[in-house]
């Protein structure tokens, strides 16, 4: 059967439809996206799943006394849609340890940077700031540290006289859509043959 998807957007969800369209076109075989979840519920990521036609969630923070709270209604959408890899795209809410333990080995995010280069905030104008002559984005597995979890992928983009943080983002999300279907299509190669206590099997024999 194919494997469950479920991505966690805070915005304009540009990787999460670089994603969909991946599916679409079959270059993340055998998958499907059963859960869009978002804590913003203008985010346009949200509108976007549901013109799709996909399973779209509105948690918006407010709603919840606590982020324990707020995390178990996302961890009960995800359980629910039995979800085999959690993909964060542009998703701005800091998890917790549980909730990381939870889905360890399972949950991938994208970063622009080079990582262990430029983790956090503003990597691209640090790393103008810093005379790189590269830049890049990275697709890793979430940990409990801040970009700090094992990389899948990375991809390298060049950094060019006159470059703004601006422009250097641009060229750098480009390379993030064609990054992160082919980070996930990795990382379900590898859950597939290689099912541990930490990451349980994709789900095989359910519709």
């Amino acid at each position: 059967m194919p494997a469950r998807l479920a991505v966690l957007l805070s915005g304009r969800g540009s990787n999460f439809e670089a994603i969909a369209d991946a599916v679409d076109a079959g270059r993340i075989p055998d998958a499907r996206i059963v859960a869009v979840v978002s804590d913003v519920p203008s985010a346009r990521g949200l509108a976007r799943a549901r013109e799709r036609g996909l399973p779209a969630h509105d948690l918006e923070r407010s709603r919840f006394a606590s982020r324990a709270d707020h995390e178990a209604a996302v961890t009960r959408i995800l359980e629910d849609a039995r979800a085999d890899l959690v993909c964060l795209a542009g998703y701005m809410r800091i998890l917790s340890p549980d909730f990381v333990a939870r889905w360890r080995g399972r949950i991938v995010n994208i970063h622009p940077s080079l990582l262990p280069k430029y983790r956090g905030v503003s990597p691209q104008r640090r790393a103008i700031e810093a005379g790189e002559s590269v830049s890049g984005c990275t697709v890793h597995f979430v940990d409990e540290g801040t970009d700090t979890g094992p990389i899948v992928l990375q991809r390298v983009v060049p950094i060019v006289a006159g470059d703004t943080e601006e422009s250097l983002s641009g060229r750098i999300l480009e390379e993030e859509h064609v990054l992160y279907p082919e980070a996930i299509v990795k990382v379900l190669e590898e859950l597939r043959s290689r099912p541990s206590a930490a990451q349980k099997p994709v789900h095989r024999g359910l519709s």
